[in-house]
């Protein structure tokens, strides 16, 4: 039969933090286990990496390579309803050449368009663009206009 006095302890025993700087007999005493002198055995001390004291770190040494994902994001523009029934007519073409030519994006992108649903859509004009909100979509249909996407 199991007794309380005849358990074992288990292997995950967790051992006691030592106890440093209380006196020679603890093994830890006098320099705490730091060595003598020197910045390490110092308080304060932290090991900075990247300084190799005036040789030029490993870090710049390297070359640079692989991808960032900075170079294949597209940029994307989103126009609510509001500005395009601002700057459109009826019967245009609200796209990418259009939105470029009324000043609402800059000339020398290739960004696609979201189209987004603030606004009132006053006029019917026909959109080509990459996506539409679904409140966008909605009024758009509502105002009887065509939606193309590229």
């Amino acid at each position: 039969m199991l007794e309380l006095n005849k358990l074992e302890r288990s292997s995950n025993i967790k051992s006691k933090m030592k106890r440093v700087g209380r006196g020679v007999g603890s093994g830890k005493g006098k320099t705490c286990g730091r060595g003598t002198k020197g910045a390490k055995a110092r308080s304060g001390y932290k090991r900075r990496l990247g300084n190799e004291g005036g040789q030029c770190p490993v870090f710049r040494k390297t070359p640079i390579r692989g991808f960032t994902r900075g170079a294949f994001k597209k940029e994307t523009y989103s126009i609510n309803l509001g500005m395009i029934s601002e700057k459109f007519n009826d019967g245009d073409v609200v796209s990418l050449e259009t939105l470029k030519e009324k000043s609402l994006i800059s000339k020398k992108s290739s960004a696609k368009i979201r189209i987004l649903g603030h606004g009132d859509l006053t006029v019917k004009v026909n959109f080509e663009a990459h996506h539409f909100t679904k409140s966008a979509e909605e009024k758009i249909l509502k105002a009887e206009c065509k939606v193309v996407r590229v």
